[in-house]
């Protein structure tokens, strides 16, 4: 069994910032991909910002410039710095990883989802 735990959403101000953290545990033998979707009501889900395991990134469009994803390969941690936030990165941000198990590879898991909230 997998988890993703995810920390640090809230509400900010236009033009602050937070830091998003997603935390992998259980039997994970390696981490295929992990990073950082998130849903705004009446819109898709979108990709904001993910790593493989070779640790090449990518962000979605709207973010670049802005976020910054890290990772932690000790800790099965990924980190989104979230700078200069405006009010359409207002959504439910949801953690997902790809990994590898003793029973399956590739293995998708997601995360409860954390809201950030921007206030104009």
């Amino acid at each position: 069994q997998v988890q993703l735990v995810e920390s640090g959403g809230g509400l900010v101000q236009a033009g602050g910032s937070l830091r998003l953290s997603c935390a992998a545990s259980g039997s994970i033998l390696s981490i295929n991909f992990m990073g950082w979707y998130r849903q705004a009501p009446g819109k898709q889900r979108e990709l904001v910002a993910g790593i493989t395991g070779s640790a090449s990134t990518n962000y979605g469009d709207s973010v670049k410039g802005r976020f910054t994803l890290s990772r932690d390969n000790v800790k099965n941690t990924v980190y989104l710095q979230m700078n200069s936030l405006k009010p359409e990165d207002t959504a439910v941000y949801y953690c997902y990883a790809e990994v590898h198990t003793r029973v399956v590879r590739f293995a998708k898991y997601w995360g409860q989802g954390t809201q950030v909230t921007v206030s104009s």
